[in-house]
């Protein structure tokens, strides 16, 4: 099953299938727009990438606690967006992840631990920082959240007796750690806030933060269901609360799709370097 796993992971044809029906959901929802400004995608663009790529492997790192160095954490998290670009539920970007940290010497448990803290923080300081901004967040995903706590938390204790070879060696993070990961969480929701606002903004329409905000939080009750990145039924979810906010239906479709197509450009540039560098520096196989 791993090896399977590494295989669809490394494999060609899906890299490119992502990138095609990527790049279709705008192409076919540009041209129906009378005109599209690239100067607020681009004003929203630079502080994502810096949300993306800087303050969530830092947040990642913050609650790993392995030793490994922030140019670590940075480059094995460029890779992982990419993977996850290209695979439904963005799954891939997580087994990357515990696929690096297995790799630099971590056990099973405590890869599993720093990937799933890191989403689960994640979660919750998306949350915290809609609900802090004054947007209506749906009662579903707080449900969701708590739910997924304690689903892990029952694992962990059944874990505990029949394989606890698989628990953590390590410590769990301290709340120190949980502290300076939400913090870093609401850094990074701002600069998703920013990307939609200029994603909107290239249209020729405007939104406030708090609209934009309360339209992404309800868009993550979606997200169980995968789908590529651009057109899937987080991204329709997406495109209905941006509606609700009052963005004509044709603009937020775009908006959207902007949002999307902008996202493959760090991931290729970063990520897409980075797999490159990762390939050529790792040791070859000893021959049979």
């Amino acid at each position: 099953m791993t090896a399977r796993l590494r295989s669809i992971l490394h494999s060609r044809t899906l890299l490119v299938a992502g990138v095609i029906v990527s790049v279709l959901v705008p192409v076919l929802t540009l041209p129906r727009l009378p005109a599209v400004s690239p100067w607020p995608v681009l004003a929203g663009l630079l502080p994502w990438v810096v949300g993306k790529y800087l303050l969530c492997p830092l947040r990642w790192r913050a609650l790993t606690d392995a030793g490994l160095s922030r140019r670590w954490h940075l480059r094995a998290y460029a890779e992982s967006e990419l993977l996850g670009l290209v695979t439904p539920g963005h799954v891939g970007a997580d087994l990357w992840r515990l696929k690096r940290l297995t790799g630099a010497g971590l056990g099973r448990g405590d890869a599993v631990v720093s990937v799933g803290a890191d989403r689960l923080v994640g979660a919750i300081g998306l949350a915290a920082f809609v609900a802090f901004a004054g947007a209506a967040l749906p009662t579903r995903m707080l449900l969701g959240v708590a739910a997924v706590s304690l689903a892990a938390l029952a694992a962990v204790l059944v874990l505990r007796r029949v394989k606890p070879d698989l628990l953590p060696s390590r410590p769990l993070p301290p709340p120190r750690a949980l502290a300076h990961g939400l913090l870093l969480s609401a850094g990074y929701q701002l600069s998703i806030a920013a990307l939609l606002m200029g994603a909107v903004g290239a249209t020729g329409h405007g939104v406030s933060p708090l609209a934009v905000l309360g339209a992404f939080g309800a868009s993550q009750l979606a997200g169980a269901v995968p789908g590529p990145n651009g057109a899937s039924p987080r991204d329709g979810a997406l495109v209905l609360g941006l509606v609700a906010a009052g963005v004509p239906l044709g603009a937020a479709a775009a908006a959207v799709s902007i949002k999307a197509a902008v996202a493959w450009l760090p991931a290729l540039a970063l990520g897409g370097s980075s797999l490159l560098h990762h390939r050529r520096t790792a040791p070859a196989p000893l021959p049979a």
